[in-house]
């Protein structure tokens, strides 16, 4: 199985590759519209938003949706579904290598994701054996915590976000990662919105600035 995706540009000859991963239920077209914000002049950059697959949701009464992996119960910092994100890092690992077959480095590509698709970029960066340029993790966490023993892309800067009045996935939850992460020597910009469960402009603004300063 391939992802399908939605690819957009904000120059010609793009100095990174950023690969965002939507939230449960949603799509590729969820993130799409921000692409503009990011225009930034001397970095070109290329957004790929894939599709998750099609699957049954436990919370959800079994209903298909696109999801990264299940969701069994409320306590969604409990019992990860392993095999699902297992399998979806797969997938997103071939887009990976995608980008690297059309030119880029591994060092040019950016992974980033909300919700569901922070979790998963989150369990990439901390599982590949190559260096990534960096993370963006919008209201995600942690979804399977034994497999940080890798100590993978530690000098790889890492920007995350999180709303202080997430109902979906608790602040408390996406702190909880943030420390962590921090405790295994990741690197970690952390920002918290009084927000619920979204991306605010600040934020959006907040993460332009990030890449500016990391990348420019």
């Amino acid at each position: 199985m391939t992802l399908e995706t939605i690819e957009k540009q904000t120059g010609d000859k793009p100095k990174l590759a950023i690969i965002w991963m939507h939230g449960l239920g949603a799509d590729g077209n969820d993130f799409a519209p921000v692409v503009p914000q990011f225009n930034i002049p001397d970095l070109p950059i290329k957004f790929i938003f894939p599709h998750a697959p099609k699957i049954p949701v436990t919370i959800n009464g079994g209903m298909v949706m696109r999801a990264w992996y299940d969701i069994t119960m409320m306590d969604i910092g409990k019992h990860a579904d392993k095999k699902g994100v297992l399998n979806s890092a797969l997938l997103i690992k071939e887009l990976i290598q995608e980008q690297i077959k059309q030119g880029f480095g591994y060092e040019q590509i950016i992974l980033a994701g909300f919700s569901q698709g922070s979790a998963m970029a989150l369990h990439l960066a901390t599982t590949l054996s190559h260096q990534l340029a960096g993370v963006i993790a919008l209201s995600g966490y942690l979804p399977v915590l034994e497999d940080l023993s890798e100590k993978v892309n530690l000098n790889t800067p890492f920007f995350m976000g999180h709303g202080t009045q997430d109902p979906v996935v608790p602040f408390t939850l996406g702190l909880k990662s943030k420390e962590t992460l921090e405790a295994f020597g990741y690197k970690i910009n952390w920002n918290s919105y009084p927000i619920q469960h979204g991306v605010s402009m600040e934020e959006i603004n907040d993460i332009k600035q990030w890449l500016i300063k990391t990348f420019v």
